[in-house]
């Protein structure tokens, strides 16, 4: 994993976001850990989701603030397409990451992205930084520049 982490270290250099990767010994793999270990509201924790279109195959990344589920519908609406759940293994191929360390910057490849807009209401937010056990800190619009993704009403009722 250590290439996943210095993957997320060179995008967010690229991009101009000062991080620094925290290694926290324990999961972080669901936002309840993560925001058991990074010392902050569930609300505050990123969780970067994948899917993948129905007919397009393309993957589409959706940071959701970790109190909210993603409304497939309104997701679909902004990916322009039917959306399913990718596979775990074509993630990785495809991404580079595994599933509980999937970082909103640092992807092998360009990635469609949107952003759960609640998280612009903190002053700080805590994502994945390619292991299940290494997440950043990073001020919220920040954080969305550098992974290039769009803000949107994207949390279920």
């Amino acid at each position: 994993m250590a290439g996943s982490i210095e993957r997320v270290t060179q995008a967010a250099v690229a991009a101009g976001l000062e991080i620094e990767i925290l290694r926290m010994g324990a999961s972080t793999r669901t936002a309840e850990d993560a925001a058991l270990q990074c010392g902050c509201s569930v609300a505050q924790i990123v969780k970067s989701l994948i899917f993948q279109g129905e007919s397009s195959g393309k993957l589409y990344l959706f940071l959701v603030a970790g109190n909210n589920r993603l409304d497939i519908g309104k997701a679909a609406s902004l990916a322009g397409e039917a959306l399913k759940r990718a596979d775990p293994r074509h993630i990785r191929d495809e991404t580079g990451f595994a599933i509980g360390g999937v970082s909103p910057i640092g992807h092998l490849i360009v990635i469609p992205a949107f952003a759960d807009e609640t998280l612009l209401g903190f002053d700080q937010v805590w994502a994945a930084a390619g292991a299940h056990d290494a997440v950043f800190s990073a001020e919220p619009r920040a954080l969305l520049a550098a992974a290039r993704a769009r803000a949107a009403d994207l949390a279920a009722a």
